[in-house]
């Protein structure tokens, strides 16, 4: 394996690394079954995952980090599994916020986060102004979440702005999406083995490069993430044109 890697990573070292990577965290419930354990303590598990993905993303120099923690269909769950997966975003906020913040990471929560206890929504609130200076890297949680809604409610803005039909462009409508001010994601990673994107940042994954592992969330940690952003390195990225290299060689013809 160490072999394999050291293969695989020598394409980050000198070559492309994503400024913003984006992670649909699944997995934690067939983890937690897979072990005997209750669905939460998978959840628990994959919180404390969180600290590890972020360190190491960080070191390779990655802007933007957005985690897909809770989608707004994740409210349909049974209760006792919603209440759960709140109590453990005050847990990790608990848990990692000074970490954060002596790293110079800072925090962002897309979402409704207006459905959550007030008591939550105020410790939120104190950990996004604590962080808001900070800026080695930008930690986006989403937390009841949808892509859906996020166009439906940037439509919304548009409307209530009285922006005239004729000026709505992409860029007047990426304006208003919850990631204003962020580049798109250029890498989506969903672990587990699914290979959809259920929802998450549809707008602003147009051309993201998509990465699948069979890793659950708790277990994706470093060499995981390497061989993802190795894999990336190694992508050519066209946003639907051609690289100067592919009209060269159609000229060659």
């Amino acid at each position: 394996m160490a072999e394999l890697l050291g293969d695989l990573i020598s394409p980050i070292s000198g070559g492309r690394v994503p400024r913003h990577v984006a992670i649909i965290m699944d997995g934690n419930g067939r983890w937690a079954t897979q072990r005997g354990l209750p669905r939460v303590a998978g959840h628990r598990a994959g919180t404390e995952n969180i600290r590890r993905v972020i360190e190491r993303f960080a070191d390779h120099g990655v802007q933007y980090l957005t985690l897909y923690a809770f989608s707004t269909e994740n409210w349909s769950r049974p209760q006792r599994e919603v209440r759960a997966l709140i109590r453990l975003l005050r847990y990790f906020l608990r848990r990692e916020l000074d970490n954060l913040h002596r790293n110079n990471i800072r925090l962002q929560m897309l979402g409704h986060i207006e459905t959550l206890p007030e008591w939550l929504q105020r410790q939120v609130g104190d950990a996004i102004l604590l962080t808001r200076e900070n800026s080695r890297m930008a930690l986006n949680i989403c937390f009841s979440y949808g892509g859906r809604d996020d166009v439906v409610l940037a439509v919304r803005r548009l409307l209530a702005e009285g922006v005239a039909a004729d000026d709505v462009t992409e860029e007047a409508l990426a304006a208003r999406l919850l990631t204003a001010g962020m580049p798109d994601p250029d890498l989506l990673i969903r672990t587990a083995g699914e290979q959809r994107i259920s929802n998450f940042l549809l707008w602003q994954s147009a051309y993201a490069e998509l990465y699948f592992t069979d890793a659950f969330w708790p277990d994706f940690g470093r060499e995981d993430i390497d061989m993802a952003l190795a894999e990336y390195g190694r992508r050519k990225r066209k946003f639907g044109g051609l690289l100067p290299e592919d009209i060269e060689a159609l000229r060659g013809r």
